[in-house]
């Protein structure tokens, strides 16, 4: 018998399905890694929006703001 029999006959029904990170926790390992990509892609996207916004207010709301102001 092989590795793969050996292992199937072994954990029965549970063969060929994901592990859990947490027995008591319905989260299984594949949807906690997806989990983990998307919040750090979102994270990275705040962040150039921030750097985006704080530009657009430190240099280029000034720049254009001198001829707005009425004497």
């Amino acid at each position: 018998m092989g590795e793969s029999k050996r292992r199937q006959v072994a954990l029965g029904d549970q063969y060929g399905q994901d592990k859990r990170v947490v027995a008591w926790l319905p989260l299984t390992q594949r949807q906690a890694n997806d989990f983990y990509r998307w919040t750090t892609r979102g994270a990275w996207i705040g962040i150039g929006a921030m750097v985006v916004i704080w530009v657009t207010v430190r240099f280029i709301g000034p720049a254009l703001g001198w001829w707005t102001v009425q004497p």
